[in-house]
């Protein structure tokens, strides 16, 4: 008889971000790919970053305003301010530069963010707008031609730190199933997974021995510690990875979290041995979610 992988008694502890989500066109996939992934680099997590964005969505030419091939991303922040900046430092930087490209609004809210209104100026004058309903967009000229910019995004809310920690014997056994995991929530609509790959193997607690930082190791889960702390990992596991998701929603991160760990349950892989999730005792996040719960939905 195969030993059954283990679903953990336990929640994930999320907590309310500020979201927006961007359209990156280009004149092929590849350009509007190569945008994309430079404006969500470096933007794994707000400790250290300043936002959590991703890759949401390949987007169909009849999906975007201009009919061009397309990137759905969607950025997280922690607060107003940081969002307008990392989305405004990063549009000028990443998408502006990028061969071809275009930016767009994904989403719409009474909370506008300055995009195309404040790149306009490096058009040093000879940049124009034209309004088309009730949006204005912005050309800027640049050496390939023009980049056009709509004028807003529009912020949201969002939920960031939805989770599920992946126990077993090996890295190879435990990063096979979570790269499987991975591609089926990376098939879903409002949800993103900020880390490389869609992974964390450096899952933090909250504070540190040392006075300065405000995350270190979550050494609970260090295999390696096991021996020196008081651990959560029994003999049998060896390695732990986690995936984080970021959503629009509590339903959409349920829903991301509900099929994520299915698919690795359905592996029936001998060589993992249960499935957690990362919480702080319910006081950091005001979001739970119970892994149980939400299998049984």
């Amino acid at each position: 008889m195969k030993k059954e992988i283990i679903v953990e008694n336990t929640f994930a502890e999320a907590f309310p971000m500020k979201v927006s989500r961007l359209v990156i066109t280009a004149y092929t996939k590849k350009w509007a790919l190569e945008a994309a992934n430079s404006f969500v680099g470096f933007a794994t997590s707000v400790i250290a970053c300043g936002c959590e964005a991703g890759i949401e969505s390949y987007l169909e030419k009849n999906e975007t305003p201009d009919g061009r091939p397309g990137i759905s991303i969607l950025i997280f922040s922690m607060s107003e301010k940081d969002l307008a900046k990392q989305i405004l430092n990063r549009a000028g930087q990443c998408v502006m530069t990028s061969p071809t490209s275009a930016l767009f609004s994904g989403n719409l809210s009474d909370k506008k963010i300055s995009l195309g209104k404040s790149l306009r100026y490096f058009g040093d004058g000879f940049q124009i707008s034209k309004k088309v309903g009730d949006k204005r967009y912005w050309r800027i000229p640049v050496m390939d031609g023009e980049f056009i910019c709509e004028e807003f995004a529009y912020q949201t809310k969002g939920i960031g730190g939805g989770n599920f920690l992946i126990l077993g014997k090996d890295i190879e056994s435990v990063l096979d199933v979570t790269e499987k995991a991975v591609i089926q929530i990376n098939k879903l609509k409002n949800v993103i997974l900020p880390f490389p790959g869609g992974i964390v193997r450096s899952g933090s607690k909250v504070g540190s021995k040392y006075r300065n930082l405000i995350a270190s190791t979550n050494f609970e889960y260090c295999p390696g510690l096991k021996s020196l702390v008081k651990s959560k990992l029994n003999e049998e596991v060896g390695c732990v990875l986690e995936i984080v998701i970021d959503g629009i929603s509590e339903v959409d991160i349920k829903n991301a979290m509900k099929i994520g760990i299915k698919t690795i349950l359905d592996t029936n892989n001998e060589n993992i041995h249960s499935i957690s999730a990362g919480n702080y005792g319910g006081n950091l996040g005001p979001y739970h979610f119970k892994l149980r719960e939400i299998l049984d939905v």
